[in-house]
């Protein structure tokens, strides 16, 4: 079964390339222009992956990573950042990021990342699952 990731980046161009790019190698791939359509859209469905641009205008990645966790923790964020110094970095995987990756994006890293955070959400379900409640996606 395919990886079902959401990518969220302003920049439409990126964002066009980014998902092709994934569809390719054979990932279910939803977009989002904003962080705020993104967190409507993780509420909604289940993802193995949210590949996420940190600075984007309105709500820049470390509210929207801080807004994810508080309503979904299980969902792995990959944060995506053009040029951010080492300390936001190690900030964001304090908050919960899974990972940090520079752009432009090494496709089979952020791949092989995506390959783990779906392993993760294999083995550990969404606390409605444990609690026996269905998973709505």
């Amino acid at each position: 079964m395919s990886a079902k990731v959401l990518i969220v980046d302003d920049e439409k161009d990126f964002l066009d390339i980014m998902a092709d790019r994934m569809r390719a190698r054979g990932m279910d791939v939803s977009t989002a222009t904003s962080a705020e359509d993104a967190l409507e859209m993780v509420l909604t469905e289940s993802y193995d992956a949210v590949i996420m641009d940190l600075m984007m205008p309105e709500m820049d990645g470390f509210k929207a990573l801080k807004l994810f966790k508080e309503s979904r923790p299980e969902v792995s964020i990959i944060l995506l950042t053009g040029n951010v110094p080492e300390e936001k970095c190690i900030e964001a995987i304090q908050l919960g990021a899974m990972d940090v990756i520079e752009k432009p994006a090494d496709l089979n890293l952020l791949t092989q990342k995506i390959e783990e955070a779906k392993a993760l959400k294999i083995k550990k379900p969404r606390r409605k699952d444990r609690q026996g409640e269905k998973d709505p996606s």
